[in-house]
């Protein structure tokens, strides 16, 4: 479990909860939205565990009895919300472990911790349930709701709670962790920190991932052989994409990030801006016979293909148009 010092990025909500501990202003309710893997858990623990160190600095010591407590999972005054059903979290959860306990008051610290993880799940009635501890809550309690979907909570909800919002990262600074702390070859690293959009945790899993690997062989395939297969071709190959569990909107993704990469090559003839380095001979190739109005179609249709796929049309027709247009431009 990670100081603020270890969390990479997210300087604007450190700097909030910092300032919050240096000049005793603690909120009793916030909620820290934002990607899954985009290191809510890590700036909740971080802020938890500066909280309830004995030593009362911005910065947890890591040293003391309370914070070899929270670092073992086993600290009393802080509380991970639970619940059964994988698809909400109930009224009954929100009573019987925050409703039920605020008002007895901490064990051995001054603050009482409540986090809860997949804060989006609670129904109304659990929103509602907590909506009377957040109004008016004892004045050593703190209650984090971690979310990645803030419109799902009531406006009475959101009007309470302090909002932190997590920005993605920049691309450079992912890519500095993965090689430095991960060793993951310079190419590997640009490439999965600009799939991942900003997302570290997600980054660090395309890192390790086969089935990522699997995808990229296989979509630089299709790319590279786009004009010689026909539509029937590379609906078999969706197909098989299907049949392998590939997520079909991170193909989505790669294709967008190949096409962007073609496009910036032609506007600007510099290699070293290419995510895809070592496919310059086929990026250079694209980015001589295809039009700005070329990639500029293609582009949108994958980005066409993204909202069929999300409203639920047909997956081969989608993908067939997109294809469709894909070829024509590249001819």
């Amino acid at each position: 479990m990670p100081g603020f010092n270890d969390i990479l990025g997210h300087e604007a909500v450190k700097q909030h909860f910092q300032k919050a501990i240096e000049t005793h202003k603690i909120s009793h309710a916030y909620i820290l939205s934002g990607e899954a893997g985009m290191g809510r858990k890590s700036l909740a623990h971080a802020f938890a565990l500066t909280l309830l160190c004995e030593k009362g600095g911005s910065q947890p010591c890591m040293e003391c009895h309370a914070c070899r407590q929270v670092l073992s999972g086993n600290h009393p005054d802080l509380i991970h919300v639970t619940h059964e059903k994988p698809a909400s979290i109930g009224v009954d959860e929100i009573r019987g472990q925050v409703n039920d306990t605020v008002m007895i008051r901490p064990y051995s610290s001054y603050y009482k911790i409540y986090i809860i993880d997949e804060a989006e799940k609670m129904t109304v009635q659990a929103q509602n349930a907590l909506l009377k501890t957040i109004e008016e809550p004892p004045a050593y309690v703190v209650i984090i709701l971690l979310t990645t979907n803030p419109e799902a909570f009531l406006p009475t909800i959101l009007s309470r709670c302090v909002q932190l919002k997590l920005k993605p990262l920049q691309d450079s600074v992912i890519e500095e962790y993965l090689e430095n702390a991960l060793k993951i070859p310079e190419n590997d690293a640009r490439l999965c920190a600009a799939f991942a959009r900003g997302n570290l945790g997600k980054a660090i899993r395309l890192a390790g991932s086969d089935d990522f690997k699997h995808m990229y062989g296989e979509l630089l395939y299709v790319l590279g052989h786009l004009k010689e297969m026909n539509i029937t071709d590379l609906l078999a190959r969706v197909k098989g994409w299907e049949d392998a569990h590939m997520d079909i909107y991170e193909c989505l993704d790669f294709m967008q990030l190949w096409y962007r990469d073609a496009l910036m090559y032609k506007v600007t003839k510099d290699v070293d801006l290419l995510i895809f380095k070592d496919e310059f001979a086929a990026i250079g190739g694209m980015a001589r016979h295809i039009g700005y109005d070329g990639f500029e179609m293609i582009l949108q249709a994958i980005e066409k293909a993204r909202v069929r796929l999300t409203a639920n049309v047909n997956k081969e027709l989608a993908m067939e148009l997109m294809f469709l247009v894909m070829k024509e431009n590249e001819a």
